[in-house]
C-alpha cells in the first residue's frame, strides 16, 4: 500500500514494530507524520507519548498523553502513561490515583498494563506499592511468570531474601526461558556464597541472552575457581566472547572516537588506573569544592556520557547497564565488587558522590563538576 494512503490504525502498528525493534527516532517520525493525517487519532497520541518518554523526553511526554486524555479522559494506556510521568516528575500522589483509577475500571487482568504501573512504582523505590500491584496481578493471572518473578524482585529490594528466592525459583518453574529471573537469582546466590547452585543458575542462560557484564564475570570466574578452568579453555570461550561484546556495547560512535583520541595522546591507555593507596589524596582534595547538589558529567571508558546530580548520575550509568531494577546503593556494591576483584581497587559506597569520586580516582570514569553548580565561597 502506498505510504500516502496509510491509515491511522497502520501509522500505530508500523510505529510499534519500530518502538519494539528500540528505533524510538523512527517511531516519533512515524507517529508524528500519522497525527498530521488524523490529529484526533487517540491512540497515536499515547504511542507518541511512550516514544517521547523512551527518549526521556518527560515534559513532552506528559504534555502529549494530556492531549490523549483531553480526547479520551478514560484512555487506561494514556492515564498509565501520564502516571509513569508524574512519578518520574516527583509527583507521586498524582500517579497513584491515575494507577487506582485504572485498576478500579476493571484492568487488573491487564497483564501489560498491571506491568508497566507495577514496574514505574518500582523504579522509583516504592517497592511496597509495587509489591501490591505485582501480587493483585498474580493473582487475578496465575499463570504469569512475570508477575510472579516482580514479587520476587520486590521482595528481595524489601529485605525479604527469603521470599525472593522462593518466588523467583517458582517463576522459573513456570517459564524456565524467563532468562532475567534466573540471572536475577543468580546474583542472589553468588551473593549468600552459594557458588555452585549460583554458577548452575547464570551458567543456564545462553551467552546470547545474557545482558549483564557483572553476570557473565562472575560465571567465568566461577568456572575458573570450581573447575580449575583456565582462561583459554574453550568451555569458557564462549562467555568470554559474550563479554567483550557486552563491555563494547552502546559506545556512541562520537565518544568511542574521543576516547581513542585521548588514548593516543595517553600512554596507550586513556585513564590509567592509579595507585589504590593514592586514591585519599585525590579525593580529599576534590570534595570541597563541590556539594551534594552540584552537577556534574562522567564519561566511563567505553566513552558514555552522563550528566546530573552525582544521585542522577548513578541511576542512569545504573538503567544503561540494565540494571534499573536496582537500588542505586546495591548497584554501586555490585560495581564496586567488580572493579575489586578485577582491578584490586576499593570504591567507597557512602553515598553516589564518593562513588564517583573514587571511581575517577581510580581512573574508571573520568569526573568533572560543573563550575556554576558549587556552593559559593563562605564569608
Amino acid at each position: 500500500m502506498p505510504h500516502r494512503f496509510w491509515s491511522s490504525e497502520e501509522y500505530d502498528e508500523r510505529a510499534h514494530s519500530l518502538y519494539n525493534e528500540g528505533d524510538y527516532d523512527g517511531a516519533l517520525e512515524t507517529l508524528k507524520e500519522g497525527l498530521a493525517l488524523y490529529p484526533n487519532a487517540v491512540e497515536l497520541y499515547v504511542g507518541l507519548g511512550y516514544a517521547r518518554l523512551a527518549r526521556e523526553e518527560f515534559a513532552w511526554a506528559r504534555r502529549t498523553f494530556q492531549a490523549a486524555l483531553d480526547l479520551d479522559p478514560t484512555h487506561e494506556d494514556a492515564m498509565v502513561g501520564l502516571g509513569e510521568i508524574l512519578l518520574r516528575m516527583g509527583e507521586g500522589d498524582e500517579a497513584l490515583e491515575l494507577f487506582q483509577a485504572v485498576q478500579d475500571m476493571g484492568f487488573e487482568d491487564d497483564a501489560e498494563l498491571m506491568l508497566t504501573m507495577g514496574r514505574a512504582l518500582y523504579r522509583e523505590g516504592l517497592f511496597a506499592r509495587a509489591m501490591d500491584i505485582f501480587t493483585r496481578m498474580a493473582t487475578v493471572r496465575p499463570d504469569s511468570a512475570d508477575a510472579v518473578a516482580s514479587m520476587g524482585y520486590s521482595l528481595h529490594r524489601m529485605g525479604d531474601e527469603v521470599g525472593a528466592s522462593r518466588h523467583l525459583r517458582r517463576a522459573l518453574r513456570m517459564s524456565p526461558a524467563l532468562h532475567e529471573a534466573r540471572v536475577y537469582l543468580g546474583h542472589l546466590l553468588y551473593d549468600r556464597g552459594d557458588w555452585e547452585n549460583a554458577l548452575r543458575e547464570l551458567e543456564c542462560v545462553p551467552p546470547s541472552e545474557h545482558w549483564d557484564p557483572l553476570a557473565v564475570w562472575r560465571l567465568i570466574e566461577l568456572k575458573r575457581s570450581l573447575f580449575r578452568v583456565s582462561e583459554g579453555d574453550p568451555r569458557v570461550r564462549p562467555w568470554q566472547d559474550r563479554l567483550e561484546e557486552l563491555e563494547g556495547l552502546e559506545a556512541d560512535p562520537v565518544n568511542r572516537l574521543l576516547a581513542e583520541i585521548e588514548a593516543r595522546f595517553g600512554a596507550g591507555e586513556a585513564w590509567p588506573l592509579r595507585d589504590e593507596s593514592q586514591l585519599e589524596l585525590f579525593q580529599k582534595g576534590e570534595r570541597s569544592a563541590s556539594t551534594a547538589g552540584s552537577r556534574v558529567t562522567v564519561r566511563t571508558r567505553a566513552g558514555a556520557v552522563f550528566r546530573g546530580t552525582w544521585d542522577e548520575v548513578v541511576r542512569q550509568i545504573r538503567d544503561a547497564a540494565g540494571f534499573s531494577h536496582e537500588s542505586p546503593a546495591h548497584f554501586m556494591r555490585r560495581l564496586a565488587e567488580r572493579w575489586h576483584e578485577r582491578y584490586g581497587v576499593h570504591i567507597p559506597l557512602t553515598d553516589a558522590e564518593s562513588f564517583l569520586r573514587g571511581a575517577d580516582g581510580a581512573g574508571l570514569y573520568r569526573l568533572s563538576i560543573d563550575p556554576q553548580s558549587g556552593t559559593s565561597p563562605g564569608p
